[in-house]
């Protein structure tokens, strides 16, 4: 088999190093640096598909391994913040002896409302899974992509730390908010909404107006509202996605 076929699958396996190494800063409470291991492993995510195309070297085991490795990059990492988000939200540390809604066991306690948030962990590999085995999504994704989930938890402690507003704070850090939104991502996750794929089989505007649109105006927002634009940029692919669907 020649070298080439092994690069993809290379690629990927970076991916899931990434995400391995994004999982042991997030349960350190080091959110900022699993953030940056998280978007390193989705770049390698979006780098394997485009290599294995131009080296025509797509095979059924490289499918399998990318889902592997968007499973921790992508569910298990988002899973893991929004557990750490909503414990300090409803200021419950993961361990907490004292607490009556907590799990005891073995000397080891843990609070039950955070683990609302390892919800999106189930619901990625739910979405995961039916990818691999749906046919249709070729030219588009039905549901949220996970990397593109993935990027909104991300930024919410990005926001916190770089942002500085109190007022925004708050909401991230309200308990219901974060039960919301990890409820929403489930759903967004499995959905049956089209939503287009940033995929080029060309680089006409003609035949990528909308891709263009899209990415001219996520550029714009993250340079106006830094990591703030992130959940706003998400927000206009489910918008424009809607409005191509109704179109077409």
């Amino acid at each position: 088999m020649q070298i080439k076929n092994f690069i993809p699958n290379f690629i990927t396996l970076l991916n899931l190093l990434c995400g391995c190494i994004a999982v042991l800063f997030a349960v350190n409470n080091h959110f900022v640096t699993a953030a940056l291991f998280v978007f390193l492993g989705i770049f390698f995510d979006f780098f394997d598909g485009l290599l294995a195309r131009k080296l025509n070297a797509q095979s059924a085991i490289g499918l399998q391994l990318d889902s592997l490795a968007d499973m921790v990059t992508s569910g298990l990492v988002p899973g893991i913040i929004l557990y750490k988000l909503i414990a300090l939200a409803v200021d419950a540390p993961a361990m907490s002896a004292s607490s009556e809604w907590s799990l005891h066991w073995s000397g080891f306690s843990m609070a039950w409302i955070p683990i609302i948030g390892l919800f999106v962990t189930l619901a990625s590999a739910y979405r995961l899974a039916k990818f691999n085995v749906d046919e249709e999504q070729q030219t588009y994704f039905k549901g949220l992509p996970t990397p593109a989930n993935t990027l909104l938890i991300m930024s919410l402690p990005l926001i916190m730390e770089f942002q500085h507003s109190d007022a925004i704070n708050a909401i991230i850090l309200n308990q219901w908010f974060l039960i919301a939104l990890t409820l929403l991502s489930c759903y967004l996750l499995n959905s049956n909404i089209k939503l287009f794929a940033l995929k080029f089989k060309d680089f006409t505007f003609k035949n990528n107006a909308l891709r263009y649109v899209f990415i001219l105006l996520s550029l714009v927002l993250l340079i106006v509202l830094h990591f703030a634009g992130i959940p706003i940029i998400i927000l206009l692919y489910i918008i424009l996605s809607l409005i191509q669907n109704n179109q077409n």
